[in-house]
């Protein structure tokens, strides 16, 4: 318990604002951070903010002469959204308090206005999540454009549902529970008047709105929920479009039809904006492309295309959300980080020549002080990361964007309260020609190994082998706690991104479809002979596997695939059991794609379907199960039902094999409440 305070300690920030002065003398920078930290004591996650001042040369404004030290921590508590206006600095805050959700504004003079929206019974809920969440300051700083829950009782088309309680409302899956029916809303701050903003098309539910210039109309993501929702978390999949819908009612899609969209972010002088798209079905996460739209013309160009295969050390394509704010001042460069094989890295991509610059220290690979660079805010030209390695845990620096061909001169704001004594490597690890895929010749994958620096009484180190769940995402060289937390114990942690992780590009992500089962078991049992090749310290007579959602499969299948070779398993809401997984998942086209299937909404299962779902489950070898397993389920999880680890835990103890199982009723699918860790 003591370890696990002590790694799960370090806070981590999740978001920045920049503001500028320029005083007679000298221009100064303000950045404000917040931060998140876990509370053992209370069993839940803290947010506070902190202020530092960087005071800037006086006659070169792109390099800081002195940062000033930080304010205190400040404690936030029960904000779900906020946001700073453009010209005054005035700050918008929805906060939850004792069950009422109040819309308040704060200027240098403390609180300006105090609204209770929940008394208001203009809607329900105020959306808070990264789904749909927005809150968005018109340009006169007179109107906030925010997305919240229709009001129960003011249902027209869907009266039905309120008419008789009993009556299904479908909802948009896994930690977007009671989401059902987001609606656009704006506040006038002048007469404390809230409007639900008409014209919305009727298949379309809307979010991430945000103002076009001029505030006269509004631009916003719209995801088609005919002829039914499917689970949108973890899903950049999803048919969705842009839209401009004027006050007057009029709306108008300005993004392509039967395509993927999210992230619109306008440029500062407001002539364009940029946003990600992809394709619609198939692997649930996958590299985007990144488009920009000429407001004035209506022309949507290419600014970054898919990357199929990238090349050595190169940019690997996008596959995260742009951060809030990712323009240069200029409006001529965007920002964004993105994965890059085992790392994460900070890009900017130019507008006129499309090229793409790597901002992150210019150290090779292999000497990188931090594998991990995460934007949080670029304002003012003045990037705000979250830099972190597997050793050290988030520190948070700034730096001025570059002119051409300079490189950034980065500074540190806050240090973490300590780094751990831990090594860590990254490892490339290619197939051998018998494990190749034939479709998508040629592709490698990597790991990256975390190691205590002492050994205990010279012996080998046993190791546990920790695989990332998706199957479609990445564990990139950053601060993990559950890693550092086993090497303090005295393991070494290999952690694997088998083909069909992202940062290795598009052909990677295509080359699981239909090989789920075979190809990445292969892989990461790959990685593990590779490790214990390379590193004659590790132990290979003890092994462990864990892992979650897809990493769970991943483990119940190596300790059933390979019985001899693994001494124990732990797996969080794993997939065990493919076939019954297909009626109860909110991603029932996931359950399709990932076997090699096409799905569409009107699917009926077909017995050949079913097969091949059952013959790529761990269940199929769990009668070749000799580990020692501890399942651990979440009792709301909609993306992977407890019931998939349920069929293992009678399965195994039917054979009277040692299985032992956590059941937590309150969490989800990504079991990340605190009270569970």
């Amino acid at each position: 318990t003591g370890l696990y305070g002590e790694v799960s300690g370090p806070p981590a920030p999740v978001s920045a604002h920049v503001s500028e002065e320029q005083l007679p003398e000298v221009r100064t920078f303000t950045v404000t951070a917040e931060w998140s930290q876990s509370d053992l004591v209370r069993g839940s996650r803290l947010r506070y903010s902190q202020q530092w001042t960087l005071i800037a040369d006086s006659n070169h404004h792109k390099s800081i002469r002195t940062v000033l030290p930080p304010g205190p921590c400040a404690p936030v508590a029960g904000e779900l959204v906020s946001a700073v206006s453009p010209i005054r600095g005035q700050r918008a805050v929805v906060r939850e308090t004792s069950g009422h959700q109040l819309l308040e504004i704060w200027n240098h003079h403390g609180l300006r206005k105090c609204l209770n929206l929940t008394a208001l019974k203009e809607h329900g809920r105020v959306y808070e999540d990264v789904q749909f969440g927005c809150l968005s300051w018109s340009e006169c700083e007179q109107k906030l454009l925010y997305v919240a829950e229709k009001d129960k009782n003011t249902h027209d088309g869907e009266s039905a549902c309120r008419k008789d309680r009993s009556v299904y409302c479908e909802d948009w899956g896994e930690a977007l529970n009671n989401k059902s029916v987001p609606v656009i809303f704006v506040l006038n701050l002048q007469n404390g008047s809230v409007s639900e903003l008409q014209g919305v098309p009727p298949d379309v539910s809307p979010g991430q709105a945000l103002w076009a210039p001029g505030s006269q109309s509004v631009v916003f993501v719209g995801w088609y929920h005919e002829p039914f929702r499917l689970g949108l978390r973890f899903c950049s999949n999803r048919r969705s479009a842009i839209f401009k819908l004027d006050l007057g009612g009029n709306c108008e899609c300005v993004s392509g039809s039967d395509l993927s969209v999210s992230c619109p972010r306008l440029s500062p002088d407001g002539s364009t904006i940029v946003y990600l798209q992809g394709r619609v079905f198939g692997p649930h996460n996958q590299c985007l492309s990144l488009q920009q739209l000429d407001l004035r013309s209506r022309k949507t160009s290419t600014l970054l295309e898919v990357v199929n295969r990238p090349l050595t050390g190169e940019f690997a394509g996008v596959y995260e959300a742009l951060p809030p704010c990712c323009w240069s001042a200029d409006s001529q460069r965007v920002v964004f980080s993105s994965a890059r094989r085992n790392w994460k890295d900070l890009y900017m991509v130019d507008r006129q020549s499309n090229k793409v610059t790597s901002l992150s220290d210019s150290l090779p690979d292999l000497s990188k002080v931090f594998g991990s660079w995460k934007l949080l805010t670029v304002q003012k030209d003045l990037m705000v990361v979250c830099c972190s390695s597997p050793n050290t845990p988030p520190t948070l620096r700034v730096g001025f964007l570059p002119s051409a061909g300079e490189a950034v001169t980065w500074q540190t704001l806050q240090q973490p309260v300590m780094t751990f004594d831990l090594l860590w490597t990254v490892l490339d690890v290619t197939p051998p020609p018998e494990e190749d895929n034939t479709h998508y010749s040629g592709l490698d994958f990597g790991a990256i190994l975390v190691k205590p620096t002492r050994r205990l009484h010279e012996t080998k180190i046993p190791l546990v082998v920790f695989i990332h769940g998706g199957p479609h995402s990445q564990f990139p060289a950053e601060w993990n706690s559950i890693t550092a937390g086993l090497a303090q114990l005295g393991f070494a942690v290999l952690m694997v991104n088998y083909r069909g992780s992202t940062g290795f590009g598009q052909d990677s992500i295509l080359s699981l479809i239909g090989n789920i089962g075979t190809q990445d078991v292969k892989d990461v049992q790959r990685a593990v002979l590779t490790a214990l090749q390379s590193d004659i310290t590790l132990d290979p007579k003890r092994l462990a596997v864990i892992g979650g959602s897809h990493g769970g499969f991943l483990s119940c299948h190596l300790v059933g695939q390979y019985p001899e070779f693994y001494r124990a398993c732990a797996a969080r809401n794993p997939v065990i059991n493919a076939a019954t997984l297909l009626g109860t998942s909110d991603i029932v086209d996931w359950r399709y794609s990932s076997v090699g299937l096409q799905y569409s909404y009107d699917q009926i299962p077909t017995a050949e379907a079913l097969a091949a779902m059952l013959e790529k489950s761990p269940i199929t070898h769990a009668a070749q199960i000799k580990a020692p397993v501890l399942l651990m389920l979440g009792g709301k999880d909609r993306r992977v039902s407890p019931h998939q680890g349920l069929e293992l835990y009678k399965a195994l103890k039917s054979r009277a094999s040692p299985v032992r199982l956590l059941w937590f009723p309150e969490d989800g699918h990504s079991l990340s409440r605190v009270d569970t860790q």
